[in-house]
């Protein structure tokens, strides 16, 4: 009896440290990376020379977004744009345009985010002087006729410029709002001459 006694107290330490190494095996087994290809980041389509137009509930043409290549990633569900470019209809003004470098389309198509060399362009109209802008991104809401962007911007019409840092757009209201660091020059046009 004394010999099973002295044998049970190593073969249940040796049972313990068992227990132990298959539990810590399994408690820090790191999950193997599946190679089946669902996380990798490559387009399910790409598109070139695409056109998308939006109408307003009238069927009146509200904007056009035009891109040299759209490519979508069902990874992240994003759309990636080659050399976008943005057309705004106004009912009042001009049309605006944004151009960039690339883009970046929501996946509810509600935003666009464009990024180098971003240029907006709306011609002379009437009265109206042709109005440019250029900065590094701008953040677009075409359902809105709404952007924004926090980078430096310098923003031109007519023989006036004005440089700053961050700025509203609002299209339906035709404004630009520089937030902050404005300066500029403001060309002021000669005052018409009545005839007596």
């Amino acid at each position: 009896m004394k010999h099973w006694g002295s044998a049970l107290f190593p073969l249940s330490i040796l049972l313990a440290l068992t227990l132990l190494t298959f539990w810590l095996r399994y408690a820090t087994e790191l999950d193997e990376p599946r190679r089946d290809g669902k996380h990798r980041h490559d387009p399910d389509y790409i598109v070139s020379d695409v056109v998308m137009r939006k109408l307003d509930p009238n069927g009146q043409l509200k904007y056009t977004l035009r891109a040299v290549d759209v490519r979508h990633f069902p990874d992240d569900d994003t759309t990636d744009l080659l050399k976008p470019r943005l057309t705004q209809q106004s009912e009042k003004k001009a049309p605006v345009t944004m151009s960039a470098d690339k883009g970046r389309l929501s996946d509810d198509n509600k935003r666009v985010d464009l990024t180098g060399n971003v240029f907006i362009h709306r011609p002379a109209a009437g009265r109206d002087e042709e109005l440019t802008a250029s900065m590094p991104d701008l953040t677009v809401f075409p359902d809105d006729e709404r952007a924004f962007t926090k980078s430096p911007v310098v923003l031109t019409k007519g023989n006036s410029w004005v440089k700053g840092v961050g700025m509203q757009v609002d299209n339906k209201a035709q404004t630009y709002l520089l937030e902050s660091q404005v300066t500029g020059l403001l060309d002021r046009k000669p005052a018409r001459k009545t005839k007596p």
